[in-house]
């Protein structure tokens, strides 16, 4: 479909008040599902990201790779095996989650992003000790599965104050050097409420909170932070989406301005949520 000029000059004059908004503030997108893998929404996000950055938006993207993981365990022969939704992580597995998050997919999206024309720079949460974790403790043993308890936000300032976008993966140190496998959108949203971020979004496969999770048609658009415990027990909050949500109510009590979980399936959905009235997901305040 043709776009007339003078609809591209309405698109940005309604986008002109968020781009103002945002200006110079910083906004963490935790960066997963079919948008990783789809190289169409892939080229989408990248220059979503390339045009937050040109117009004085502080992007930090944090990433996760379970795909990746999984197709690496299944070459050596090992069973990729998940307890409550997290994934059990032995001696061996670490060193793959290591190899595939800090090597393969975090260089893969540094370069992704060059090619788009921004300047990119690849970090792990071990470098300058910037997510320092302990073992996970709890009902089940999830092996080197940290909490986090520490976030050092100095190597990304130093990273956003060059002009760079700082791309994360999620790996973990201990004090004595240990790693650990952290889930990315705790992560993330950990980071973001270090870091003081205007918005958290967290990109997934579903449009967002569904009052019926069957029926698209029932998008919340917004949920006070308050509503959730009442969300979970008429069931509403559910499965998956627990933790995912419990992940932006924490960033929000822990001073984020807004944290969004959107539909990363639909092109440019980064710039929907930020530079719109309507949004793509649900938003939570």
């Amino acid at each position: 479909m043709d776009i007339s000029n003078k609809m591209r000059s309405q698109i940005l004059i309604d986008a002109l008040p968020y781009i103002q908004k945002y200006h110079n503030k910083i906004v963490v997108v935790k960066y997963g599902g079919n948008a990783m893998t789809n190289n169409e929404l892939k080229e989408a996000v990248m220059s979503d990201i390339v045009l937050l950055t040109e117009v004085g938006i502080k992007v930090v993207l944090v990433h996760g790779g379970g795909p990746e993981i999984n197709s690496m365990l299944d070459r050596v022969g090992k069973e990729s095996r998940f307890v409550g939704g997290l994934r059990y992580t032995d001696e061996e597995t670490i060193d793959i989650v290591k190899m595939v998050l800090a090597g393969k997919v975090n260089k893969e999206l540094v370069s992704a992003l060059q090619l788009h024309g921004a300047k990119a720079l690849g970090l792990c949460g071990v470098d300058g000790q910037m997510i320092m974790a302990d073992k996970l403790e709890g009902d089940m043993d999830l092996g080197y599965v940290g909490q986090i308890h520490k976030i050092n936000t100095k190597p990304i300032l130093d990273a956003l104050n060059n002009g760079y976008v700082p791309i994360i993966s999620t790996i973990a140190t201990s004090e004595d050097g240990q790693c650990y496998n952290i889930n990315a959108d705790t992560a993330a949203a950990r980071i973001a409420s270090c870091l003081r971020a205007e918005n958290l979004i967290l990109m997934t496969d579903i449009a967002g909170l569904l009052e019926d999770k069957n029926d698209p048609s029932t998008l919340i658009s917004s949920v006070n932070v308050s509503d959730v415990p009442y969300l979970k027990r008429t069931g509403i909050i559910s499965g998956g989406m627990i933790p995912k949500i419990e992940c932006c109510v924490e960033a929000v009590r822990r001073g984020v301005k807004k944290t969004s979980i959107i539909d990363g399936r639909i092109p440019h959905s980064i710039l929907i949520e930020l530079l719109s009235n309507e949004g793509a997901g649900t938003q939570f305040i």
